[in-house]
């Protein structure tokens, strides 16, 4: 878990939004004391992130070879 500042959040809002986005709890303290926590709706990276596509074929080769191939020839 991490803990920052509101003034460290207020000014780097993006970076730990990246960090709950990621799976992270963020603690924010007012005088030594938490005051708030901001945490993932669900655990882990969103689904986008976590998602594998396969590769794209035509032909059964892959398109990145194709490609490559093309390049070279």
């Amino acid at each position: 878990m991490r803990e920052t500042s509101f003034t460290e959040l207020r000014t780097q809002v993006r970076r730990y939004f990246d960090l709950v986005e990621t799976g992270e709890t963020v603690r924010v303290p007012r005088k030594g004391q938490p005051i708030a926590e901001i945490r993932p709706i669900r655990p882990g990276p969103p689904s986008w992130k976590r998602r594998t596509a396969a590769p794209l074929t035509i032909d059964g080769g892959a398109v990145s070879a194709l490609i490559l191939a093309e390049r070279d020839g």
